[in-house]
C-alpha cells in the first residue's frame, strides 16, 4: 500500500481554537498544539489562538503541551468544508502529555497512545533538575534505562541491556558524530539545560535511523528542527542556573529566539563544571568535568515551505578516575592539584562542531543534511597519548504520504559517510572510510479501534580501511505492529521486528591495547552481520488521574558480536577476541503515576532484563540488575515535593572475569516551585540526593571496583522560559 493516495487533495476544512491557563482563564501563547493522528503541530499566538488549515473531514484529537503545562486530550469532529472549534485548558499537572517525533516514520508527532514503539519523553521541567554532564546521567533511573560509566563525564544510556553500537544517539534527529558508542571511556557530553526535551524509543528503532538503532534511539531535541506550521513573532528565550554540593557543581545556560515576519533567528550558549566527587567513605580523584556549548541558527516559514540552518559547537573535558595508591587513600587534593600524591591524571578534551540544514514542503517532503567534525585527545598529565578524529556527513530525504481515509505513511532514503582516524598509543584501528545507504518505507492503517503499521528498510554498509580487508554488509530490517484501543484512554500493543546490524569498525579491525575496555582487543575481519528477531507487548493507559505503561519484550540475536577473554595477557591487559554467538534478551519495564488524592500522587517504576549468551549459558557483560522505584508527589498549587526510594537487586549473573555487585537502596527528595505567568514560567528546584548516604556501586561502571557512586549532596536549580 506504500504510496497509496499520494496525490489525493485534502478537503478545505479547518480547526480553530484557543489555549487558556486553567488557574486564571487567561490566554497563553507558545503552546504546542498537536493534531492526532496526523501528527501536525502549530503554536498558539499572542491571543492564545491556534489554527489548522486544510484538514480532511473526520475525527481528531487535540493535545496541548507547553513549558511545565499540559492539557487533556480533546476530541474534535471535522465536517467537509466547515470550521471546527476547540478549547484547550492548560494546567500544571504531574501527568503532562508526552509527545514524541523520534518514534514516527516521518516527522509526525505521536503520543504513547498512538505510537507502536515504547517511548519516553523528558521535557524542560524534568530536565531542569538533572545535574548531568553526560547523557547517561540524564536518563538514568527511567524505566528500562540504566547508565554505563567510566567516571562522571563518560556516561551513556543502556536501554533494555543494549549498549554501545546498538543504541543510537541523535541530536534533532541526526547523528552527533561522537564516539561514545565506541568505548567505555568515551561519553556523550550534553548540557541538558539547553535542550527542549529528550526522547527515547525503547526497542528496535531501525526503520528510520539505521542498523545502529537495534536496541533503541535517544534523541536530544533543541526544538529548532521541528517542522511546525508556523514560526512566531517577537522575543522568546530561556535562562537557567544550577549549583550543588559534594562535587562543586555550578553552571548555567541562556538562549533567545527572535521572530520577525516569516523568519526566526536563534542563539544560545551554556556550560557547567564539577570537581572531584565524594562517596560516603572517600573522595574519587580525577573525576572533574567541564562542558561548554553554543549554537546559532535561523528558520524561514513560508506558506508551504520551511527551511532551517544551524551551527553548533561544543568543548568539554572530563577526567578518568584512576585507582588510588593505597598509601594515599583518603588524602585530599587542593583545587588545581592535577597530579599530586601519585594519582595518575588522565583527561579527555573534546571539541566538536556541526552544521545542519533541514527543511521541506509541508505534508509532502522533508530533507535533512548534517555535517559533524569531532575530535578528542587522551592526555596523561600534559602528554598526548592518542588523538581521535571523526568526520561524519549524513542526510535523509523523506516523502510524506498525505492521509487519505485510514491510510497514511512515508518512504525515503538515508545516507552516511564517515571518515575515522586515530593517532597514538590506542590507535588500534586503521584509518577507515565508512559509507552507508538505505531505502525505507512505512504504511499505517487506522481502523478506529485498531491501528496497523508495516515497514521495511534495506541498508548497506561499506568499510574501506587503509590497511586490512574491505567489507560490505547489506541487510533487511522490518516490523509489523498493531495497537488495539481498549477505550479512549488505554491501548494494547503488539509488535514484531526483525533487525540487522553491520559489525562496527573496532569489531572488525581492532588489534592492540584498549584501556577503555580493559582489554587487548583483537578484531575479526571475517565477522558476519548480526540479526535480531523481537517481540514486544505493551499495555498503556493515560487518563486525568492515571498514567501507566507495562512492557514485556524478548529478543533473539544471531551472531551477536562480543569480546571473549582468551586468558592471555598482553601489554598488562587481558587479551580478548571479538567473537560471535547467539543470545537472548528477556525482560519487563513498567511505570505507574496515579492520583491518590488531589494533592498526593503515587509514582512507581520497575525494570528487569535477563541476558544470556546461549552457547556458554552465561549473562552478557554489564547486564543491569533488577531495579524498582517507589515515590510520591505531594502538590499544593505550584509547589511539588517528591521523595523517592530507588532499590536495585544484587547482580551475580555475570560474564567471564566480571565481578558481581551488591544490591542497594538510595533515597532522594526533590522540591519544585513553579510560577506560571502569561508570558513566562519560572521554576525553582532543590534536590537532596542520596539522602541516606548509601555506599553503592553501579554494575554498569567499568570502575566499580574502586569508584563507588556519589554520596549525599544538595543541588539547587532555577530555570525561566519567556515567550
Amino acid at each position: 500500500m506504500l504510496g497509496l493516495s499520494f496525490f489525493f487533495p485534502l478537503a478545505a476544512a479547518q480547526i480553530e481554537g484557543i489555549a487558556k491557563l486553567g488557574a486564571t482563564g487567561n490566554p497563553v501563547h507558545n503552546i504546542s498544539v498537536v493534531l492526532l493522528p496526523v501528527g501536525r503541530v502549530v503554536e498558539s499566538n499572542e491571543a492564545g489562538e491556534f489554527r489548522f488549515a486544510n484538514v480532511a473531514a473526520g475525527k481528531y484529537v487535540l493535545v496541548g503541551t507547553g513549558e511545565g503545562l499540559s492539557s487533556l486530550r480533546v476530541s474534535v469532529t471535522v465536517n467537509e468544508g466547515e470550521t471546527a472549534k476547540a478549547e484547550l485548558v492548560m494546567e500544571l499537572t504531574p501527568l503532562r502529555q508526552e509527545i514524541n517525533v523520534t518514534s514516527s516514520a516521518g516527522n509526525r508527532v505521536e503520543t504513547p497512545l498512538e505510537t507502536i514503539s515504547s517511548t519516553l519523553t523528558l521535557d524542560t521541567t524534568e530536565l531542569a533538575g538533572k545535574a548531568a554532564t553526560s547523557l547517561g546521567d540524564v536518563l538514568d533511573k527511567e524505566a528500562g534505562i540504566h547508565r554505563r560509566s567510566f567516571g562522571p563525564g563518560s556516561t551513556r544510556p543502556v536501554i533494555r541491556g543494549f549498549d554501545g553500537d546498538r543504541v543510537l544517539i541523535l541530536q534533532d534527529g541526526m547523528r552527533t558524530g561522537s564516539l561514545g558508542f565506541q568505548s567505555g571511556d568515551h561519553g556523550e557530553p550534553v548540557d541538558p539545560h539547553g535542550l527542549d526535551r529528550v526522547e527515547v524509543v525503547r526497542g528496535p528503532g531501525t526503520l528510520l535511523y539505521g542498523s545502529s538503532a537495534m536496541g533503541g534511539v535517544v534523541n536530544m531535541i533543541t526544538g529548532h528542527h521541528e517542522a511546525k506550521d508556523q514560526g512566531h513573532r517577537g522575543l522568546h528565550g530561556y535562562l537557567s542556573g544550577i549549583a550543588g554540593s559534594n562535587n562543586g557543581l555550578h553552571g548555567g545556560s541562556a538562549g533567545i529566539d527572535y521572530g520577525w515576519d516569516r523568519f526566526v533567528f536563534r542563539v544560545g550558549s551554556g556550560g557547567q563544571r564539577t570537581s572531584d566527587y565524594r562517596t560516603p567513605v572517600e573522595r574519587i580523584f580525577n573525576s572533574r568535568t567541564r562542558l561548554y556549548s553554543g549554537n546559532i541558527g535561523g528558520s524561514y516559514y513560508g506558506d508551504k515551505n520551511w527551511l532551517t540552518v544551524g551551527f553548533s559547537t561544543q568543548r568539554s573535558t572530563y577526567q578518568l578516575p584512576s585507582e588510588p595508591e593505597e598509601e594515599h587513600e583518603g588524602e585530599e587534593h587542593e583545587e588545581g592539584e592535577e597530579e599530586g600524591h601519585g594519582h595518575e591524571n588522565i583527561s579527555l578534551p573534546i571539541e566538536r562542531w556541526g552544521l545542519r540544514l533541514n527543511g521541506g514542503r509541508r505534508d509532502l517532503l522533508q530533507y535533512s543534511f548534517n555535517y559533524s567534525n569531532y575530535r578528542h585527545k587522551e592526555l596523561e598529565g600534559q602528554e598526548i597519548g592518542t588523538r581521535f578524529f571523526n568526520k561524519l556527513l549524513d542526510y535523509r530525504l523523506l516523502f510524506e504520504q498525505p492521509r487519505r481515509g485510514p491510510f497514511s505513511g512515508s518512504f525515503g532514503v538515508w545516507g552516511l559517510r564517515r571518515d575515522y582516524e586515530a593517532i597514538g598509543e590506542e590507535a588500534i584501528v586503521p584509518p577507515t572510510i565508512q559509507n552507508a545507504f538505505a531505502v525505507y518505507g512505512v504504511e499505517s492503517v487506522d481502523l478506529e479501534r485498531v491501528k496497523l503499521q508495516f515497514g521495511g528498510r534495506v541498508e548497506t554498509n561499506r568499510y574501506r580501511p587503509l590497511t586490512g580487508r574491505a567489507r560490505n554488509f547489506t541487510g533487511f530490517s522490518g516490523s509489523a505492529g498493531a495497537t488495539f484501543k481498549v477505550d479512549d484512554a488505554s491501548v494494547l500493543v503488539a509488535n514484531f521486528s526483525r533487525a540487522y546490524r553491520a559489525p562496527a569498525l573496532e569489531e572488525l579491525y581492532a588489534n592492540g591495547p584498549h584501556p577503555g575496555l580493559f582489554a587487548f582487543e583483537i578484531g575479526d575481519q571475517n565477522l558476519q552481520r548480526e540479526r535480531m528477531h523481537g517481540l514486544d507487548f505493551s499495555y498503556r493507559r493515560q487518563a486525568a488521574r492515571i498514567r501507566t505503561e507495562f512492557n514485556f519484550f524478548r529478543y533473539w540475536l544471531s551472531n551477536q558480536v562480543y569480546l571473549g577473554p582468551t586468558g592471555e595477557i598482553e601489554d598488562g591487559l587481558p587479551v580478548a577476541d571479538y567473537l560471535q554467538g547467539d543470545s537472548t534478551y528477556t525482560g519487563v519495564d513498567a511505570r505507574l503515576d496515579a492520583g491518590i488524592t488531589n494533592w498526593a500522587w503515587l509514582k512507581l517504576g520497575f525494570d528487569s532484563v535477563r541476558t544470556e549468551l546461549t552457547r556458554e549459558s552465561i549473562g552478557l557483560p554489564r547486564t543491569p540488575p533488577v531495579r524498582g522505584r517507589v515515590g510520591m508527589d505531594f502538590r499544593y498549587k505550584g509547589l511539588s515535593v517528591m521523595p523517592e526510594w530507588i532499590v536495585a537487586n544484587r547482580q551475580d549473573r555475570v560474564f567471564t572475569n566480571e565481578d558481581p555487585t551488591a544490591g542497594y537502596g538510595t533515597v532522594n527528595v526533590r522540591g519544585v516551585y513553579t510560577l506560571v505567568r502569561q508570558h513566562a514560567i519560572h521554576s525553582f528546584g532543590l534536590t537532596w540526593f542520596n539522602a541516606n548516604n548509601q555506599l553503592y556501586r553501579n554494575h554498569l561502571s567499568f570502575l566499580k571496583a574502586f569508584a563507588p557512586e556519589i554520596g549525599r549532596g544538595v543541588q539547587f536549580n532555577y530555570s525561566m522560559r519567556f515567550f
